[in-house]
Formats: C-alpha cells, sequence, structure tokens
C-alpha cells in the first residue's frame, strides 16, 4: 500500500484536497468522472424531490383514499423516519459490498416502491411503501457521496459536490411546484409515478457508466449490536420530534422518547469503542474538522428547514397563494442555490472551505434577521431579496461541510461518511421544524389574544380562544361567522396575521442566531487531509 504525505511550508497555501485514493482509469465511459456525476444526480434528485413534493399531494390523497389526518401525517413521517434511521447503516452496506452496488439496488426499489405507492388502494399500503422509499433512499444517497469521492480527483471533488448540492437544493425546493402542477393537472398518483422513468434512466446510466469501488480496507462483517442500537436511537430521536408540536414539548411522551434515545446513543457509543468492526467507528470523531462539519450542517439544516416550513403558512395563509404560486415565489432562493453550489466548490477548491464556509453562514445570518422583518404587506421584491441571499448563504455550507465531513474520513469510510452527512441534515431538519414551529406558535398564540383585545373586537369563550390561537399559529383566518361586516371580517383576519408574524419574526430571529453560532463553527472546518487508501473495484 503507497501513501504520501504533503509537506507544508510555512506561508504556503492550504493544500488542494484531501489525497484521497486515486481515481481508477476510466475504462470507455465507465468511471469517468462527469457521466459519474450525472448518473448520480439523477438518482438524487428522487429522493429529494420526494421529501417535498408529497406535502401537495397529501390533501388528494386523503380525499381519494378516505384517510384520516393522523393517517396522513405518516405518509411524510414513515418516509422521513425510514430515511433518518437507515442512512448510516445504508453508508455502512456501500462501503462493505461498494457503492455502486448499493446506489443501483437503492435507485432500482425506490422506484418499485414508487410504482407501488400510485396503484395502492389504501393509506396504509401508501404508509408501507412510504417507508420502503426511505429505506432505498437512504442505500443511494450515502453511495452518491462514496462514488463521487472514489471518482473524481482531489482538485475536482469540490466542484463536484458543488453540482450534487445544487441538485440536491433545486429538487427540495421545486417539490412544491412540481408536486402542485402534477396534483392540479393529472393526479396525486402521478406525484409517484415520475419517479419510474426517471428510476429506469438513472439504472440505465449506472450500468453503463458507474465504475464500483470498494476501498482495500472496507470492512468484512456487521456490527449488528450497532445497527440496532444506533437505528432505535434515530428512531426515537427523530419521532420524539416529529410529536413535539403535537403532544407539547413538556408532555411525558415527547420526554420519554427523547430520554430513550438519548440513553441508547449513549450505549451505542460504549458499544462501538468495543466492537471489533464498528458501525461507525468514534475515532473518525477525533478529527475536529469532521466534527464541526456534522455540527455546521445539523445548524445548517436547522435554519434551513425550519424556515421553509414556515414560510409556505406565510406566503398561502397570509399572502392566500396557492401551493403552485407560492413555490414560484421560492425560486430566487433555488435559483440562487443553483447558481453559486457550483461556484462556491470552485471557491472552496482554490481557498479552503474555513473562509467562505464563515462567510456564508454569516450571510445566511443576515438573510434570517432579514426575513424576519417581513410583514403581512411585504411585496414580492422584499421576499425575493431575502430569498435570494439566503440560498447565496446556504450554497457553500451544503457544498463545503459535505466535503469537510466526506474529505476528512478515511477513505473505507466513505459510505459511512455520506450517511452521516445526511443523518445531520435529517436531525437538522426535523430538530429546526419541530423547535423553530414551536417558537412561532408560542409566539403567536401569546400575542392573538391581545391583539384581538386591542382592535376592539368582541369577547371570545375559552373554546373559541383555543382556536384562535391554533389559527394565529399557522397564519389562516378562519372564516368570520355569517353576516358579519366586511370591515369587521377584515380587521378579524387581520388579526390572526399579525399574530402570526410577529411569532415568524421571532423564529426566524432565533435561526439568525443559530446562524451566527453556525459561523463560529465553521472556524474549525478544513480540508481533508488522509492518506491515498488503495481501491478496488467490483
Amino acid at each position: 500500500m503507497s501513501s504520501h504525505t504533503a509537506t507544508v511550508t510555512k506561508g504556503a497555501p492550504e493544500p488542494q484536497g484531501p489525497p484521497i485514493a486515486e481515481p481508477a482509469r476510466p475504462r470507455g465511459l465507465r468511471g469517468h468522472p462527469w457521466l459519474t456525476l450525472l448518473t448520480v444526480a439523477l438518482g438524487v434528485t428522487m429522493v429529494a424531490l420526494d421529501g417535498t413534493i408529497v406535502a401537495i399531494a397529501n390533501p388528494a390523497i386523503k380525499q381519494d383514499l378516505g384517510a384520516t389526518l393522523a393517517e396522513v401525517q405518516w405518509i411524510t413521517s414513515g418516509y422521513l423516519l425510514a430515511l433518518a434511521v437507515s442512512l448510516i447503516t445504508a453508508g455502512k452496506l456501500g462501503d462493505r459490498f461498494g457503492h455502486r452496488q448499493a446506489f443501483l439496488f437503492g435507485v432500482v426499489g425506490f422506484a418499485v416502491a414508487s410504482a407501488a405507492i400510485g396503484f395502492a388502494p389504501s393509506v396504509s399500503l401508501v404508509v408501507t411503501f412510504r417507508v420502503f422509499q426511505g429505506v432505498f433512499g437512504a442505500l443511494l444517497m450515502p453511495a452518491a457521496l462514496g462514488l463521487l469521492r472514489a471518482s473524481f480527483p482531489a482538485e475536482k471533488l469540490n466542484a463536484a459536490i458543488g453540482i450534487w448540492g445544487a441538485v440536491i437544493g433545486a429538487s427540495t425546493a421545486a417539490g412544491p411546484i412540481v408536486g402542485g402542477l402534477l396534483v392540479e393537472h393529472v393526479s396525486w398518483e402521478s406525484v409517484f409515478f415520475i419517479n419510474v422513468p426517471v428510476g429506469v434512466l438513472a439504472l440505465g446510466m449506472g450500468l453503463a457508466f458507474l465504475l464500483g469501488h470498494r476501498a482495500e480496507k472496507a470492512a468484512r462483517s456487521f456490527d449488528l449490536p450497532g445497527i440496532a442500537l444506533l437505528s432505535v436511537a434515530m428512531f426515537c430521536l427523530i419521532w420524539a420530534l416529529i410529536k413535539a408540536p403535537e403532544w407539547g414539548w413538556g408532555d411525558a411522551g415527547t420526554l420519554g422518547f427523547l430520554a430513550v434515545a438519548l440513553v441508547l446513543f449513549a450505549v451505542f457509543a460504549l458499544w462501538e469503542t468495543r466492537a471489533r468492526e464498528p458501525l461507525l467507528p468514534l475515532s473518525m470523531f477525533r478529527s475536529v474538522p469532521l466534527s464541526a462539519g456534522t455540527v455546521l450542517m445539523v445548524l445548517m439544516a436547522f435554519g434551513f428547514m425550519g424556515g421553509l416550513f414556515f414560510v409556505t403558512f406565510y406566503l398561502q395563509n397570509v399572502h392566500g397563494m396557492s401551493p403552485v404560486e407560492s413555490g414560484l415565489h421560492l425560486l430566487p432562493l433555488t435559483a440562487m442555490m443553483i447558481v453559486s453550489s457550483p461556484l462556491a466548490g470552485a471557491v472552496i477548491t482554490k481557498v479552503g472551505p474555513r473562509g467562505p464556509l464563515v462567510a456564508a453562514m454569516v450571510i445566511t445570518a443576515v438573510a434570517m434577521f432579514g426575513l424576519s422583518t417581513l410583514d403581512a404587506g411585504s411585496g414580492t421584491l422584499a421576499t425575493s431579496l431575502w430569498f435570494a441571499l439566503l440560498g447565496l448563504g446556504l450554497a457553500p455550507v451544503m457544498v463545503g461541510a459535505t466535503e469537510v465531513i466526506v474529505g476528512n474520513a478515511p477513505i473505507e469510510h466513505a459510505g459511512v461518511a455520506g450517511g452521516l452527512q445526511q443523518a445531520a441534515m435529517q436531525v437538522g431538519g426535523s430538530l429546526g421544524t419541530a423547535v423553530l414551529g414551536a417558537v412561532m406558535a408560542s409566539r403567536a398564540g401569546g400575542v392573538v389574544g391581545e391583539k384581538w383585545a386591542e382592535a376592539g373586537l368582541p369577547p371570545l369563550e375559552a373554546q373559541q380562544a383555543e382556536q384562535l390561537e391554533d389559527a394565529a399559529a399557522v397564519g389562516f383566518a378562519p372564516p368570520a361567522p355569517a353576516g358579519t361586516p366586511e370591515k369587521i371580517a377584515d380587521l378579524m383576519a387581520s388579526v390572526v396575521h399579525d399574530a402570526f408574524i410577529s411569532g415568524m419574526g421571532l423564529a426566524f430571529t432565533c435561526a439568525g442566531i443559530v446562524a451566527v453560532l453556525a459561523a463560529g463553527i465553521a472556524v474549525f472546518t478544513k480540508r481533508g487531509a488522509h492518506d491515498a487508501e488503495p481501491a478496488v473495484h467490483v
């Protein structure tokens, strides 16, 4: 096994990337780096799109299949739970058997599960196949990063991850637009059927272009106790975060699941120090940059996903936009992420991740504080400005933090590192949605009664006041009673909207503070610096 060590002299520029395993010479088109990127981008598009596209289809599914609200919520929760729980284990499978095999298996499974959902006659089967979607999505996401790291030379890896990040950002943000168009003009089933041709194309390209890689020092056994402990711990954590808005943060159920998750994570960490071939080698976290990159990814997703959660309520309930219209108003965010992700990759390749990541989180903080100033009268120009600035700040973090995590992990743990990166995003997104949603709801519910009284509106009974607080938490002004004068009805709606905006402003302020904290974490990031490891082709 050959290795090399870089010598850094005083005043010399930072090394131009992690000295990873030398990519194999392409056999014709197979193994070509850019064709590899195009192929994995197709697979990743399916998973990222399904994270947000289904929310638009849920009302139609509820009506068509006669589902309850709780059953409809499971359509989203089941997918997110399966994805989050499986990511690190799925990454380990890619390290063990090869990332090409894991990616192709994930693509096929995801497409088949999508088709099965479209034909499902009951909501219980929809939920079941959504869980399968999450598991297969977890297989292909870390494998995609593993393939990129093995296929691209160090000096081009950031550029590749930049494009990869742009695909994820664009797919996530495009979900409401695509979903709205399909549900409105075709059917809710088409939201899932669209994955079938994409999956077939990704499978064909994968068979033709992907070259299998597996590190020579890859694990030869599975840490089954570690898999069980981590899976149950992740389930308890994500489940608590999903249910906290409904149950309440002080509820015994929420606190119980969080406590079980904490205990299991501690037991898992203890076990990993004793396992012969651990699922997640804790030695990886001796790398300060890798640990910082993981925390940074959690904090970035906290603000991004949490912010998007109530921005959609703002656009649809306060401004009265349709789902498609609200998606179109998020285009400045999407477009800026698409444009700036590859540019961020190029800049990070040239100067290293630390400076760009610190600057990006500062820009993100400015955007969050700017969004906290929006009100019911804010026009398209103001919202577009802050959305575009948010996209400009998020893109370098998506690219840079991913490279820091994957690049600072040993090549034989590239799949696990990819799973860790995705798991950090899922945890951060769930945490942001739960925490910022709770902050918003608490503030909106707390001030709506005061604003109602200040407006001189008639006093409310206890049940009516509770319903008003629930309405303010999502910015939806309930219809005024029949016979209410138009001026009074408008005043009622204005009170609800003002209370919601007060809560949204506080939530965005909290997100801005988190972004400032993340900028401090970004100071500890740097390029990967591992010796090259030989790889075998599978």
